[in-house]
Formats: structure tokens, C-alpha cells, sequence
């Protein structure tokens, strides 16, 4: 394993990288709060088949936190992938992107189809549809981000562990709490309420009415808690020529983090075994 800080469009993106060059190529982008370091259960179970690559997406982790909240928007973040990926000499790969990570995964594949083999989406979504639901968003990400600048991160964390969305996390270990807790502690005020801002789903586009364009296969992974991200998968499978969408037993929004094993499997199955094989 390596990682390395890597100088794009005059930002700064963290890259862990796992494996060998001649596997094929497996690209990962987290969600809202998340790291590189919230795959490294999954890259553990994939060693030896895959070359998987994790990316600290603007303002997480180990990159970059610009104070303007332009630099964090869609255009931003798909420009620079799209130079980071030439720099890492990366052809094709398939690309697994969760919740945020995932919004950003589709946008980046409708701009640049002809870099993704496949596009593994874990509960996410195209946008939301009509600007009156963006500019409600907008107002609700705003707020948030006040809260996170004027209260804290530690407030703010306590806060967002507390939404309904992650109470299928509590079921976890004691010790994988603490992991997770720590990764989202390790964040910035300022990055954090910049992605709100930038990125939110307020203030991305709407991509529902790109879907049809999208010819390569693309597998939608949802928790059979999170209803919401349910509904939202068996809609977006109305529209894309070729979907396979699974919901998995047990499991809230953070598939990979409450059953990461299972989720790398899904993952190697989906890419290495023919469909007509799959089961």
C-alpha cells in the first residue's frame, strides 16, 4: 500500500493506493465526511485481484481544503479526477463511488464514459429534479454549514451520528464505532461546510435526465433500512440501459462500512464473473 499527496490543477488530492499494476483497476471515492481510510476493509478482502486506488476527495481527509466554496463544486471535482486519473496513467477502470462519492462518480462517468468500465454506485443519487427541491436543499445545507463553522466539529459530529440515516451503525462494534467516529473527527469545519456548499445535492445538477445516455454497466447497491436510497435505485432502473440493483438484507445507508466483507464481494463478483453467471 502507498499514498501520496498529488499536486492537480493547483489543488491537492490524497491517493491511497493497494496492489498491483497489471490487475485491473478499481477507483473509489467516499461520501460526506468519509476517507480513503473508510475502503481499507474492503481493499483487505479484494487484495491480490484488483489494483484499487482511494481518493480523499476535496476538503476530506488528507487533501486540499479551499476556503472558496467554487473549488468544490461538480465541475471542480470531475476536472481535477480527470487529471488526477492522467497522472496516475489510468486508462480505464471501474468506479465505486458512495453517497456524495456516488453523485460524483456518476457525473464524472456521463462526462467521461470512455475512462469507466463500470460504474458500482452505493446509495446514491442522480440529484434532485426540480430547482424548487434544489433551492430548498441550498437553504438546508447553508444552515448546516453555519452549524458546523459556529459550534464545531466535535458538535457537529455528535450532531450528524445522531441523524436517522446512520442508526443501523449502532449496531456495529464498539471499536468499529470508534474508527468511523474518528475518521469523521479528523475532518475540517471548513471543508466539511464548504461541501455543503459546493456539492451538495442543492447545488449540483440534476442528472435524471442523463441516465438513458449511460451504455456501460451499472450495479446500484442499497440497505434495505435506507428505503429512501431504495426508492431512489428502482427509479434511476427505469432509466439506464443496462442495471443490476441490489438491496442488501440487514444493512442501513453505509453498506460498505456495516458489511464491508459482503460489499467486496458483491464488488468481485460483479466484475469478474459473467452475468449470465452471477446468480
Amino acid at each position: 500500500m502507498c499514498e501520496d499527496i498529488v499536486q492537480v490543477r493547483g489543488n491537492r488530492l490524497n491517493v491511497r493506493s493497494f496492489g498491483c499494476d497489471s490487475l485491473p483497476v478499481i477507483v473509489f471515492l467516499h461520501g460526506f465526511t468519509g476517507s480513503v481510510e473508510t475502503w481499507q476493509p474492503v481493499f483487505q478482502y479484494l487484495q491480490g485481484r484488483f489494483k484499487m486506488i482511494a481518493v480523499d476527495l476535496t476538503g476530506h481527509g488528507k487533501s486540499a481544503v479551499p476556503i472558496e466554496p467554487e473549488c468544490y463544486s461538480m465541475n471542480e471535482q470531475i476536472a481535477d479526477l480527470e487529471e488526477l486519473f492522467d497522472q496516475l496513467g489510468l486508462e480505464t477502470f471501474a468506479l465505486v463511488g458512495y453517497s456524495m462519492g456516488g453523485r460524483i462518480a456518476l457525473a464524472y462517468t456521463i462526462r467521461y464514459p470512455k475512462r469507466v468500465k463500470a460504474l458500482i454506485l452505493e446509495s446514491a443519487s442522480p440529484g434532485l429534479k426540480t430547482e424548487l427541491e434544489r433551492a430548498e436543499r441550498r437553504e438546508t445545507d447553508q444552515k448546516l454549514a453555519e452549524k458546523i463553522l459556529t459550534e464545531g466539529l466535535l458538535a457537529f459530529v455528535n450532531f450528524w451520528e445522531s441523524i436517522p440515516l446512520f442508526d443501523s451503525q449502532k449496531k456495529l462494534s464498539v471499536e468499529r464505532q470508534k474508527m468511523i467516529r474518528q475518521e469523521r473527527l479528523s475532518q475540517s469545519e471548513t471543508g466539511l461546510a464548504n461541501s455543503l456548499l459546493g456539492i451538495g445535492t442543492g447545488s449540483q445538477p440534476s442528472y435524471w435526465n442523463n441516465l438513458s445516455s449511460i451504455t456501460l454497466p451499472v450495479f446500484l447497491v442499497t440497505g434495505e433500512i435506507d428505503m429512501k436510497f431504495v426508492n431512489i435505485a428502482r427509479e434511476m432502473e427505469k432509466y439506464l440501459p443496462t442495471v443490476d440493483h441490489q438491496t442488501i438484507k440487514g444493512a442501513g445507508h453505509a453498506i460498505h462500512v456495516e458489511k464491508p466483507t459482503l460489499f467486496a464481494t458483491m464488488i468481485e463478483k460483479y466484475l469478474l464473473v459473467p452475468k449470465k453467471l452471477r446468480g
